[in-house]
């Protein structure tokens, strides 16, 4: 692999230059192609007659980070940069430059321009705005490309390789670029579909709803209505998880040996209500583990349990000898906001110091009143 790797790379540099130099034509269409399956890259297709029958807009499912490039090896079309810087990066990855940095619908009405245009070449779109390893379901397709025009194309795109995984999320287009490097092969399948027109009254929403359900059956997958949103938020929670701090020692949070053979799930659970038992060591722990369980998040159970929106009973001595919440209770915490309140408006009502020390030092005088009152 690390033989191929290296040779592959400087081969990569020579189909750059080739596909550079040579202009968009049958000719380097089909010289890239055969230089790209030296890179371990083999593209095939099926039912070649339906390709680019008319048709303005491709509608493709999204694997790899370098789909629209095979696609551009059996047909022209160009397909929009819409997230990265643009630049020298975004062209040589073979993406179209519009210079739209608004809205969608300022993106919209560029395509929109474009494509009335007839000698510029069709467009390639991802309705899905995130790629998946195409072996479950389809992400929720967003509408805007289906408001270009009232007529697209589907093409399903399948991508296997052996022994390393086709596509895993969160990984940069340059590390997805060297595994394909790396493995012997890796294998396009390219489908044509029949170009599926918008009906009469039809919304966007609901064309766009169809030829999702169109590729999903011709991929033999679900159509799901997980959007590319929720699978950023999904991976935000699996990096938060996976970067939990180690507890003091340089250890993992302890978690009790009942749970420590037991479902994942029971232990990252366990080893969140760990973390915050350290900050509020008097709240119970099947307190903090119930609402942990509803919450999935360290910072919001803190938060429900320090603003009294989940109540418990203090189990530690200190917290014990605390009298219980009454309108006394409130009565002290105002006097004790209060007696902060106090000096911080003193200080911050004298004249405005000459000296950046005395500037500085009346700073951390308000800065110290208000960390005594988030203790207290």
């Amino acid at each position: 692999g690390l033989c191929l790797l290296v040779l592959r790379v400087f081969i990569g540099v020579h189909v750059f230059l080739v596909s550079c130099a040579l202009p968009d034509s049958v000719v380097r269409r089909f010289i890239v192609r055969v230089m790209c399956s030296v890179l371990g890259l083999l593209v095939r297709q099926s039912d070649p007659r339906l390709r680019g029958a008319g048709s303005r807009v491709f509608i493709a499912n999204h694997v790899t980070p370098f789909d629209h490039n095979v696609i551009s090896l059996l047909t022209s079309c160009n397909t929009p940069a819409l997230s990265g810087v643009p630049g020298f990066i975004c062209w040589s990855r073979g993406f179209m430059e519009l210079g739209v940095s608004g809205s969608r619908a300022e993106l919209v009405d560029s395509l929109k321009e474009y494509s009335a245009h007839q000698g510029n070449p069709p467009l390639l779109l991802f309705p899905e705005e995130a790629a998946t390893n195409g072996r479950a379901g389809l992400l929720r397709f967003s509408s805007w490309p289906f408001s270009i025009l009232d007529e697209v194309q589907p093409v399903a795109l399948q991508v296997r390789r052996p022994l390393v995984a086709v596509s895993v999320a969160d990984s940069s287009w340059i590390t997805e670029l060297l595994w394909t490097f790396f493995v012997p092969f890796t294998v396009y399948q390219v489908r044509w579909m029949p170009s599926v027109p918008r009906r009469a009254d039809e919304r966007v929403e609901d064309f766009a709803l169809r030829v999702q359900e169109l590729l999903a059956m011709e991929l033999g997958v679900v159509s799901t209505r997980i959007t590319a949103a929720d699978r950023t938020e999904h991976m935000k929670r699996l990096r938060h998880t996976a970067r939990l701090p180690l507890a003091p020692g340089g250890s993992q949070p302890r978690v009790p040996p009942s749970l420590a053979e037991g479902a994942p799930e029971d232990v990252r659970v366990m080893a969140m209500a760990q973390q915050v038992k350290e900050v509020l060591p008097h709240v119970p722990l099947e307190v903090i583990r119930t609402d942990l369980v509803q919450t999935n998040c360290v910072d919001t159970t803190i938060a429900n349990l320090l603003e009294g929106r989940v109540p418990f009973f203090p189990e530690s001595k200190e917290a014990r000898d605390l009298p219980a919440p009454s309108t006394s209770q409130a009565a002290a915490a105002s006097g004790i906001q209060g007696s902060v309140a106090a000096p911080s408006s003193k200080l911050a009502t004298k004249q405005f110091a000459k000296s950046p020390v005395e500037r500085h030092m009346s700073l951390q005088e308000r800065k110290r009143a208000l960390y005594d009152y988030a203790r207290r």
